[in-house]
């Protein structure tokens, strides 16, 4: 006999629908997993020569979208300091077709520049041949420079938004324009100039400058900043981010918005403000169901991951023309005011209704995604996995350890084991997108394993507070489960992470013993497993042997069901 433990095989009417809904649950766009790559494949996705020698310190964003003719047009100004310095100097700036850098303007002097598919070098001459010129107590890493790149074009709309990328022009239900971005994966240079790699946020964060007809509104990350009359029709608006920020996260939302606030008192016992930017015909549906879940979610996240890491720029729902988005302080809302993911359970277990799902899982990016970043897109289970996770840590606080168990059991169904979570680095590539449900079943094993809730929980507080507002691969965060639970963990990491093998216990009887071992696992595989009778066994890869009790004999091995194992008795 084989099964997975944590299976409960129950056939429900609509699995199949749900099972392909929770497939594109909350993956922004999926990039197709390709055989071969491409030199645009590593100039996007690995630090390059021409990014190395520089890093972004603030960005100072403005952009004029044109809802007819979809076209938008702005500039950035990058605020960077300098890591080296050598003679004929170029800096990579990303931005995708078919968008145009239409100038890059440096000291009040005009740049030449080359265009190489979605990237342009900026020449920069020799004028990084040497620190120059820094005043008492500076170092050339600590001197900013100020490069301002002056962009126009017509960028990739996003047809099925948040799957697919790009800008996205809507109508709202009284036919009113309704803009915004979703571009996570693809990347923030399908609509601005950046230098577009997670490993290099803003330090100091950004600026953003919408300019909209003065019919419309305009929402941006971070705290509002100022609204200035352009006297022509239109109105800037400007928001500012203290904090550091991902580039994908840097979005407006342009729309016929209605605002309304409340504070939240947290763990840190300052004021974290809570604002709401939401169409104007759904303004009590959203005080509703926004008022009902937003603080518990604050409160159960603080509890298990450490403060809400970005005080300073608020707390924020906007609503969205598409399912959601991790946009930091700014998070996209578009799940229609109902509990679950658009109504559905994603696990089967009943508990994923009692909430709404976009509220939860996008707020929880803010720890595991925004607090915490992937230096490479290869490593984004680390963003997912725990995202995931924290759903089943929201449902414990609030509704208990048994239902978080049955959540976790449910999601565990939509594992299909296709490709390994972790992707090819230095190609822009993510992994598979079990990255969201194996993700949060590996954590969920390896919680067992610790076998000391507090020991779990700290790690989590620990991980959001010793790589506060970094950037980190995964064998970081491994090493640090490792380290603060003083046990080995890197071959389950290896095991779950990097094989698409499930460990499967096998076991028989010989004589008046029971013997048992790992099969299908990486070499050096020795994860200990509890059975339900209370009972610790830990296998390796060589049979080991224990006396047949009473409960072996009616029952064989049965392991707790929060392990995520295959276990088959064999002759």
């Amino acid at each position: 006999m084989k099964y997975v433990s944590g299976f409960i095989y129950i056939a429900y009417a609509s699995l199949i629908l749900v099972t392909l809904c929770f497939s594109k649950s909350t993956c922004a766009q999926p990039l197709s997993h390709k055989g071969k790559f491409t030199r645009q494949d590593t100039l996007r996705g690995s630090i390059t020569p021409e990014r190395a020698w520089w890093n972004v310190t603030s960005y100072n964003v403005y952009v004029a979208p044109d809802f007819r003719s979809k076209t938008i047009k702005g500039w950035n100004q990058i605020m960077f300091t300098v890591h080296s310095y050598s003679r004929n100097r170029k800096m990579q700036i990303d931005l995708q077709q078919p968008m145009q850098i239409d100038s890059v303007v440096f000291e009040g002097k005009k740049l030449i520049y080359k265009r190489s598919g979605n990237v342009f070098l900026v020449d920069f001459g020799q004028r990084f041949s040497s620190p120059g010129r820094l005043l008492p107590g500076e170092t050339k890493s600590s001197k900013n420079f100020s490069v301002t790149i002056y962009y126009s074009g017509k960028p990739r709309e996003a047809i099925n938004p948040p799957w697919d990328g790009g800008w996205i022009w809507k109508k709202d239900a009284k036919g009113r324009p309704w803009m915004t971005v979703a571009c996570q994966g693809l990347g923030a240079s399908v609509w601005y100039p950046c230098k577009d790699h997670q490993a290099d946020e803003p330090d100091l964060g950004a600026l953003i400058q919408v300019k909209v007809p003065d019919t419309l509104i305009a929402v941006s990350n971070g705290k509002f900043y100022s609204k200035d009359d352009q006297k022509d029709g239109n109105m800037l608006y400007t928001w500012q981010v203290k904090n550091p920020i991902n580039n994908y996260n840097i979005v407006p939302y342009i729309g016929k918005y209605v605002h309304f606030s409340d504070n939240y008192i947290g763990e840190t016992e300052k004021n974290l403000s809570l604002d709401y930017w939401v169409l104007d015909y759904n303004l009590e549906k959203a005080k509703t169901q926004f008022g009902r879940d937003v603080k518990p979610m604050l409160k159960a996240f603080e509890y298990w991951f450490g403060p809400y890491p970005f005080y300073e720029d608020g707390f924020k729902l906007v609503e969205s023309s598409h399912l959601g988005m991790e946009h930091q302080s700014a998070t996209a809302y578009g799940n229609h005011y109902m509990n679950g993911y658009l109504g559905s359970d994603l696990s089967g277990s009943g508990w994923g209704l009692k909430w709404d799902y976009i509220i939860i899982h996008e707020s929880g990016h803010e720890w595991f995604a925004n607090n915490i970043t992937t230096k490479d897109i290869a490593d984004m289970w680390v963003h997912e996995g725990f995202t995931m996770y924290s759903e089943v840590l929201f449902i414990e606080y609030h509704y208990g350890k048994k239902a978080a168990d049955e959540y976790l059991a449910g999601i565990r169904n939509n594992i299909s084991n296709d490709i390994p979570l972790i992707g090819p680095y230095g190609v822009n590539q993510e992994g598979s997108g079990d990255m969201y449900n194996k993700g949060a079943s590996l954590l969920h094993t390896i919680r067992q394993v610790i076998d000391n809730d507090s020991v779990f929980r700290n790690i989590l507080r620990g991980l959001n507070k010793d790589y506060y507002h970094q950037t980190v691969d995964s064998k970081e965060v491994e090493a640090y489960f490792s380290k603060k639970s003083g046990k080995n963990l890197s071959k389950i990491f290896d095991q779950y992470l990097r094989t698409i093998k499930i460990p499967v216990l096998e076991y028989k009887t010989v004589n008046d013993k029971l013997q048992y071992r790992w099969t299908n696992t990486v070499a050096g595989f020795e994860m200990p497993v509890k059975l339900t009778n209370g009972t610790w066994l830990r296998p390796t890869n060589q049979w080991k042997s224990t006396v047949m009790t009473a409960d072996f004999k009616s029952s064989g091995i049965v392991v707790e069901d929060n392990f995520y194992v295959e276990v088959e008795e064999v002759e």
